[in-house]
């Protein structure tokens, strides 16, 4: 069991070891891009990535506090569902109503590794070969359907 104060200097360590791996990828578009805080230019449209000691997780999540215009933006997305499974070579979870880590109800496009430990080390590749090109393939979606999501919002 780590201290808390090295568990969060693991769990840094791993992002910016992920930064530093991930600066050298444009992004779809062909700009930089900040790919751990990846914006998508769009209000309550986020793209996460997360991991803990059982599990990592990336997603779409979808954070409207309307619930019919987050129902509204859900839909729109499936409407995008086969490019986007095709992009990501893969298909993922959809959960129109989740409850996130602060109570708040969101809407989920979602997919996860179970069995690794960002606190371990040696889990680090398999984390990394896991993020990379599902974050890769997700900006490359969204810059072929932003358009579209930006005239909702």
């Amino acid at each position: 069991m780590y201290s808390k104060e090295e568990a969060t200097r693991l769990r840094q360590q791993f992002w910016i070891s992920f930064g530093q791996y991930m600066k050298p990828v444009p992004s779809a578009s062909g700009s930089t891009v900040h790919w751990i805080n990846y914006k998508t230019g769009v209000k309550q449209i986020f793209f996460k990535m997360d991991v803990d000691n059982k599990k990592a997780v990336i997603s779409i999540q979808l954070t409207h506090p309307d619930p019919g215009v987050r129902h509204l933006i859900f839909n729109q997305f499936e409407e995008f569902k086969s490019m986007l499974s095709a992009t990501l070579n893969e298909e993922w979870d959809w959960i129109q109503d989740a409850t996130d880590e602060f109570g708040k109800t969101v809407s989920l496009i979602t997919t996860e590794l179970i069995n690794v430990n960002i606190y371990n080390q040696k889990h680090w590749p398999e984390l990394i070969s896991f993020f990379k090109p599902r974050i890769i393939a997700l900006d490359e979606f969204w810059d072929n359907v932003k358009p579209v999501f930006e005239d909702l919002s």
